[in-house]
């Protein structure tokens, strides 16, 4: 049985598929290797596991495409994980044609080869979207509070559950949101095995963070490399982070339970026990490294959220899954990852 991983040569990609590998599994990487970061993740996967690991370039926009590429794999796959995207706000707001013709139509073009696969076959691949804490919006009408170094919530201990309704704010949160809505109601119309995770921030290693995306990886870059960085806003503003590895173990027991998790929707964060500001990331960046980092403040960005902690007791409940690796375990093995892995950030990053 195989595993199809849409961007695979991705942060998140090279980890799930590193994750099947060591299972003994295979797997079939689809990218069309557009950001920058793929291509020295996808040599690192075929050095690493030449027997293991099949590529295919895929651009999942042309529908074409996916129907001559796609397609045929799909015979005897056990799980699809959908994590290929346009993953930025700010590029979202400049582009926003190109941000939906990646995020919502390609989505839409993988679940119309997987409806269209299973009418033909009868087969039923779990389909795993990867979405985003995005699709809530900024919650302006949630009571928060302000603290030394972080905002919090006033009132919701556990953070903000599946419950919490929808508010797309940005053209990237309507264009995952648009996929995150599709991919549910596959399931409910088609009767697809297909499930929402709405994920929180990830980080790890293979994550070639930017400025606009992946900032607790961009925050330690730019202090291994004694880069200049900038806070936008006061840097009070708070996320629960969650490890890599513990989300791809996540997306593993969703298809391990695909009977009762299928056509659900799951937060997948770190929760409140794995919290932080902006401010705490400096503060414990600099303990790792033993270097200030003195970063300059900018003004808020567009869709900005002051908090945005997940409650991921929906997954505990329904299938047994919770983090692993605390923010200080993660955070390190982030940060040295980088350290051992400049010279490709620095080509990265054109430096």
């Amino acid at each position: 049985m195989k595993n199809l991983i849409i961007g695979g040569a991705g942060f998140i990609g090279t980890n799930a598929t590193e994750y099947f590998v060591r299972k003994g599994e295979e797997v079939v990487v689809f990218d069309n290797l557009s950001r920058r970061g793929c291509t020295a993740n996808l040599d690192f996967l075929k050095t690493a596991y030449p027997e293991k690991v099949k590529f295919v370039y895929l651009d999942i926009r042309d529908s074409n495409d996916v129907l001559e590429k796609f397609s045929p794999h799909l015979k005897d796959s056990k799980l699809v994980l959908h994590l290929a995207a346009q993953v930025a706000v700010t590029t979202s707001v400049t582009n926003p044609r190109e941000d939906f013709k990646i995020n919502a139509e390609g989505t839409f073009n993988l679940l119309e080869a997987l409806r269209k696969h299973n009418i033909t076959t009868g087969e039923n691949p779990s389909f795993i979207y990867s979405s985003t804490n995005k699709v809530y919006g900024k919650m302006d009408h949630l009571p928060i509070v302000k603290k030394e170094t972080q905002y919090d919530y006033k009132s919701l201990p556990k953070g903000i559950s599946e419950e919490t309704p929808l508010d797309f704010y940005s053209p990237y949160g309507c264009s995952k949101g648009t996929g995150d809505q599709y991919v549910r109601d596959y399931a409910r119309i088609y009767g697809l095995d297909t499930v929402v995770a709405r994920q929180s921030c990830i980080y790890g290693p293979h994550q070639f963070g930017v400025e606009d995306q992946g900032w607790l990886a961009w925050f330690a870059i730019c202090n291994a490399l004694d880069k200049q960085t900038t806070i936008y806003g006061d840097g009070k503003q708070v996320r629960d982070a969650l490890f890599v590895k513990d989300l791809v173990r996540a997306y593993d027991m969703i298809a391990e339970n695909i009977p009762s998790t299928r056509g659900q929707v799951y937060n997948l964060g770190g929760g409140v026990a794995n919290k932080l500001s902006v401010l705490d990331l400096v503060s414990k960046i600099e303990n790792i490294s033993r270097k200030k980092m003195n970063p300059i403040f900018g003004d808020w960005r567009p869709g900005d959220q002051k908090v945005c902690i997940m409650d991921i007791s929906k997954a505990k409940r329904d299938f047994g899954w919770e983090p692993q690796v605390n923010l200080d375990e993660g955070i390190v093995i982030m940060y040295n990852w980088i350290s051992h892995h400049d010279h490709q950030i620095k080509s990265f990053l054109g430096i």
